[in-house]
């Protein structure tokens, strides 16, 4: 046996054990992951049914869990593609305070930037969606105040408006937060106007919101949340961007963007159709309506007419 075929054998024999032998990764399927909560799982399901559509085989490893473990995989090469959200950078690479994070395309150029030149993955174009904290009330408190975002809703606090806001405590502490909020339209909710629960889930917040429960008025949110709009609630919008903006893209390592180059060409139209009152549309069809994820996202995608 020459030393050229007991090379060439032992890069098929790499090749079966699943590692990269000249065109491998091309002809392998593209493992998509998605975090494990609503929107994780109708993005996740939007570029699997794109990519598919186009000849682009894919293996199915949605809802893996939360962002830790799905950006350790992605890492660690165990995973090929998820949505991400720009604003998470700021952890990533622990620069929490720098300014870019909360202007839409500074964050994701710095973000994309970083993440290239740290771990070779490549960020997508973003969706037009900020799926960050924010203050909702109701919607006849809001209509009968003219209160549309936290400008207005700032002015009717100083003017002795009647707020009584559920939250997390970590909302209520967190500098990137309320305080946040509160330092950058100048005002201040006082201790009995904030009910505090355990937790940071923003269904109950909301809820507690909508059924008035102890008085509350007004709920700690996110922006894309599914249930604003099916609970009588209004995201209030923020001009002056008080908070960090986090902005779902596709994240994709180097080397499967570069076997599928076709993919960005795909996904970036998608997500660029995207934007918050669209998100939380659909996000309600799956965590209020119980529809599935993967049907939501195929009747948008034909909609929108990226699926045939």
């Amino acid at each position: 046996m020459t030393d050229l075929t007991r090379r060439s054998l032992a890069l098929c024999a790499a090749l079966w054990l699943g590692l990269w032998c000249g065109g491998a990764e091309a002809q392998g399927p593209v493992r998509v992951a998605s975090k494990i909560d609503t929107e994780g799982a109708l993005l996740g399901n939007m570029i699997i049914a794109v990519l598919e559509a186009n000849g682009i085989k894919t293996a199915n490893k949605l809802q893996l869990g939360p962002t830790n473990i799905v950006r350790t995989a992605i890492i660690a090469g165990e995973i090929d593609l998820y949505p991400e959200y720009t604003g998470n950078g700021a952890i990533f690479f622990s620069l929490p305070s720098d300014p870019a994070w909360k202007n839409a395309r500074a964050g994701y150029e710095k973000v994309k930037d970083l993440d290239r030149a740290a771990n070779k993955l490549i960020w997508l174009e973003p969706a037009a969606a900020n799926n960050t904290w924010v203050i909702a009330l109701r919607q006849d408190l809001a209509g009968a105040n003219h209160l549309a975002s936290m400008t207005d809703f700032a002015q009717w606090v100083r003017g002795g408006g009647q707020v009584k806001l559920t939250a997390s405590a970590e909302f209520v502490e967190s500098p990137a937060a309320l305080p946040s909020f509160e330092k950058t339209y100048e005002f201040k909710l006082q201790p009995n106007q904030l009910i505090v629960l355990a937790g940071g889930d923003t269904a109950v917040t909301m809820r507690a919101a909508a059924e008035r429960t102890s008085g509350a008025n007004s709920a700690m949110a996110y922006g894309t949340d599914g249930a604003l709009d099916s609970l009588g609630l209004l995201a209030l919008s923020d001009p002056k961007g008080a908070q960090v903006v986090y902005a779902p893209a596709p994240v994709v390592r180097g080397a499967v963007l570069e076997a599928y180059p076709k993919m960005a060409g795909l996904l970036d139209p998608v997500f660029r159709s995207l934007d918050e009152p669209v998100l939380r549309r659909l996000n309600a069809r799956i965590a209020v309506a119980g529809e599935e994820a993967r049907e939501v996202a195929a009747d948008y995608l034909r909609a929108k007419g990226f699926l045939k």
